[in-house]
């Protein structure tokens, strides 16, 4: 039977057969230190790698608006005033004209537009849909299509706003291949969280111009599985247009983008239909850590593959509507079985756009991600918390004196029921935070220490 995948991960859908998510393509690293075999993840500073994955940048400022500019000068006024008076009168004629036209058309009335036509309006964007530079560029409209669009034609215009993204997972020692879309000016890339998350260096190549640039992670939103990442030094990329997800509906005609297989190149295409709205998928990672419920998914009967995680889910009309996060797997040779899953353009849309604004929530997460230095899984008997399975080697955590088996209680006063909790607690802190801790050692004795947040790996 088919097994549904998360983006990286396993996952299973209500009503039907297990679904298998799409993991990110895994590419073997020979240039990656080997860890010492620890199930987490840590600081690259440590053990001689790299430095940290570089800052974002800060968000952008608008432009001033009109009326800061600088008054007219007086002796220019009276040319204004002429200006003005001629304006005016030709305003007057041209409004007489266009009555004339009126009339006539109203004898000789113009064909009505094609259903085809009326189809492939541009639907409004969402808020916060297509980032950008300046006011104008975040309400900007896709372009209208005159005509219904060959799916040659769709892919085409597709790839050039698609990012082929590597992502290096130093203490694991691989890498894993995904794929983003760009949403905004200066290199701004979507993506999904789990092709990102616990990388100690990220990389896209842009399909647009073959060009390779290194990344930075500027926040994210584990629990919708959205990443937004900027590309240095990148400029000009082709933006991807943007539908109004909310109008998809079971039965449109669908094509899924991305780099399936993690081969890099020129993405790969699928077509299929949406088969239904509103899903949602318990998703696990892959490495078999803790599970995160995705709500609200398109649903849509295609062959997803591994690796196109964080691709375009586009309608007819080549334009956005979802971020590929999840499909089938069939567990017998782990080939796609024909459903997947994407988290909807209005959504991901929307949380970039926060995240490009410094917004931070309890969701979402902005800039560098701080590390405490721990691998922990729901505790489980004499009490409950985040049972510590691993503790980095001078890391906060391993300074303060945590060991395995120790139990997390809380961090800053909050409680941590879980492995799940104590994740979710330190992404509401960045590097350079103090938190108060408290755990329950081996021996059953309650401890409590301040530490000093460092920088982990990204998402």
């Amino acid at each position: 039977m088919p097994e549904p995948h998360f983006a990286y991960g396993v996952a299973v859908a209500p009503g039907s057969a297990p679904v298998t998510a799409v993991p990110a393509t895994a590419i073997p690293a020979t240039a990656v230190p080997a860890g010492d075999g620890a199930d987490w993840y840590g600081p690259e500073r440590w053990g001689g790698w790299e430095g940290p994955v570089p800052p974002p940048r800060p968000p952008h400022w608008h432009r001033p608006p009109e009326w800061d500019e600088p008054p007219a000068r007086p002796a220019r006024r009276l040319l204004r005033w002429i200006i003005g008076i001629a304006a005016i009168t030709g305003l007057a004629l041209l409004v007489a004209a266009a009555g004339l036209a009126a009339i006539v058309g109203s004898r000789n009335p113009a064909p009505r537009a094609s259903a085809t036509a009326q189809a492939n309006a541009a639907a409004p964007v969402p808020p916060g849909g297509i980032l950008g530079e300046s006011a104008e560029a975040s309400t900007e409209a896709s372009p209208t299509p005159t005509r219904a669009l060959s799916t040659q034609e769709i892919v085409a215009t597709v790839n050039k706003s698609v990012v082929n993204i590597t992502s290096t997972l130093g203490l694991r020692n691989t890498r894993v291949a995904g794929t983003g879309v760009v949403v905004g000016n200066g290199g701004l890339v979507i993506t999904n969280n789990h092709v990102i998350a616990g990388a100690t260096a990220i990389s896209g190549v842009a399909v647009a111009n073959g060009r390779t640039f290194q990344a930075s992670v500027v926040g994210y939103d584990r629990s919708h599985d959205i990443a937004l990442i900027q590309l240095a030094g990148a400029s000009n990329l082709p933006r991807l247009g943007v539908a109004d997800s909310s109008q998809v509906k079971a039965g449109d005609p669908i094509v899924a983008v991305g780099n399936a297989g993690g081969q890099g190149g020129t993405p790969e295409a699928v077509t299929g239909s949406v088969t239904a709205l509103n899903r949602s998928i318990n998703a696990q990672d892959p490495d078999g850590g803790g599970s995160r419920r995705l709500d609200g998914l398109i649903e849509v009967a295609a062959d997803i593959k591994a690796g196109d995680s964080g691709g375009p889910l586009v309608d007819r009309a080549g334009r956005l509507i979802g971020i590929n996060t999840a499909a089938s797997i069939d567990p017998r040779d782990q080939s796609p079985a024909g459903q997947g899953f994407a988290v909807p353009s209005n959504t991901a849309l929307g949380i970039a756009g926060r995240i490009q604004s410094g917004k931070a929530s309890s969701t979402i997460h902005i800039g560098p991600t701080a590390l405490l230095g721990v691998a922990a899984s729901d505790a489980g008997g004499r009490t409950q918390g985040a049972e510590v399975t691993g503790v980095v080697s001078g890391s906060p955590a391993d300074r303060a004196g945590l060991e395995n088996g120790d139990v997390l209680r809380s961090v800053d006063g909050q409680e941590i029921a879980s492995a799940a909790d104590l994740t979710s607690a330190i992404d509401l802190h960045h590097p350079g935070d103090e938190v108060r801790i408290a755990w329950v050692d081996r021996s059953g004795r309650t401890r409590s220490a301040t530490v000093r947040l460092a920088t982990g790996p990204a998402g």
